[in-house]
């Protein structure tokens, strides 16, 4: 296993500082059971006085779905660890738990579901628009472009890769749209646009401002539809989240130019902004940048970090569908941040130059990666390929 040898390289084990606890997004007692109140929140409450007794053996920790377990282990330094035992488990969840609530997430441009589970674990999940080896119409605009369920599944993976661990955990999965969703939502705006197509599958497509008409249904056959099951984040009333916006986003307008587009020296003006003028907020911006250039992502217009830990902290990479829509075009664009401030993170660079050696290479490791996926293959091999080359242009 290339992907093993991989995180057992020296450069994966490099320790992260000690994590105190206020360093720890959440800090709990051990000793103490969490259940979680009834009202369908996702609000977990202490129930000491209830429950002091657990099952022998076990401790409080113990006792956690594996979407509580994750969210405890958030720190300053990581959303989840490098050797994470409760991995494999959380993405089993993710791909196989009962889905006992869907509703359509509000805002965004295009549809997507919030999905519950019995354990009181959620998801976003976001379904197939387009097959693996459809690639993005060249005419069409970055923002205008469609998100695609592999894309989320694939990134989560590179993220990890790259050893950034920014993503929240994301998995494939197989619906089944009667049972799953129509049957079961409480959403009576996306409940009325279910409908059974000329075909016999049964179709439906959700209110949003774009791809949100009979014209671009989602359909299963009959009724199985593949999506991204992402891990959702604690919930913003426990966990305050800061959102960003990007100084290098683009402008969003068919004609218009954003500022670093045209002046080559934009970067010594944001070097100058708080807070990319101290600590390493710049280096992780450009962390992202290479995430998004080698998976073709041009639509990272704003970005997120825990409210908690200040400017001291990484970014969170969420919201990756418009990666991976084509393979056969390098955008350079991307990587603007990286070619006008010419720095980056001596470990993200060694790391980058290990997975273009042979044993490590990068496609491979990915590929080994996605293997494991319930819908895999998540990615065309053309999309692996240019991984490589991309990295290349990076180097």
């Amino acid at each position: 296993s290339k992907l093993a040898a991989l995180f057992e390289h020296p450069l994966y084990k490099v320790p992260i500082p000690e994590v105190t606890d206020g360093d720890k997004l959440f800090v709990v007692n051990p000793m103490e059971k969490f259940s979680l109140k009834s009202s369908g929140s996702d609000e977990w409450v202490s129930n000491s006085k209830a429950e002091m007794v657990l099952p022998t053996g076990k401790t409080a920790y113990d006792t956690y779905p594996s979407w509580l377990k994750f969210h405890v282990g958030i720190n300053r330094y990581e959303l989840y660890p490098r050797q994470d035992p409760l991995m494999p488990a959380l993405l089993k969840d993710l791909a196989t738990l009962k889905i006992v609530s869907s509703v359509q997430k509000s805002g965004g441009t295009q549809l997507k579901l919030i999905m519950t589970f019995p354990n009181y674990g959620q998801a976003l999940f976001k379904p197939m628009k387009q097959t693996r080896d459809q690639e993005t119409p060249v005419d069409f605009f970055y923002f205008s472009d469609f998100e695609r369920h592999n894309a989320e599944i694939a990134a989560f993976h590179l993220d990890r890769i790259l050893d950034f661990r920014r993503i929240p955990p994301v998995s494939g999965r197989l619906v089944n749209i009667t049972q799953e969703i129509r049957d079961i939502t409480t959403d009576k705006k996306l409940a009325k646009t279910f409908f059974i197509s000329p075909a016999g599958n049964v179709c439906f497509y959700g209110e949003c401002s774009y791809y949100c008409s009979t014209e671009h249904a989602l359909c299963g056959k009959p009724d199985q539809l593949e999506g991204s099951m992402a891990a959702l984040l604690p919930d913003k009333s426990l966990a305050k989240r800061r959102s960003w916006r990007s100084p290098w986003r683009r402008s969003y307008h068919k004609s218009k130019k954003a500022e670093w587009e045209l002046n080559p020296n934009y970067c010594a003006q944001v070097k100058e902004t708080p807070p990319y003028n101290s600590g390493h907020r710049l280096l992780d911006l450009i962390d992202m940048t290479v995430l998004d250039f080698l998976m073709g992502n041009m639509d990272r217009h704003h970005y997120e970090t825990f409210e908690k830990f200040g400017n001291d902290t990484f970014l969170l990479h969420l919201d990756n569908g418009r990666g991976f829509g084509t393979h056969s075009h390098d955008e350079m664009s991307i990587l603007a941040p990286l070619q006008q401030c010419c720095r980056i993170k001596k470990s993200t660079y060694l790391r980058l130059r290990l997975l273009a050696t042979e044993p490590y290479r990068l496609s491979d490791v990915l590929r080994e990666a996605l293997a494991s996926d319930r819908l895999a293959p998540v990615l065309a091999e053309a999309h692996l390929r240019a991984l490589d080359r991309r990295l290349a242009t990076v180097l």
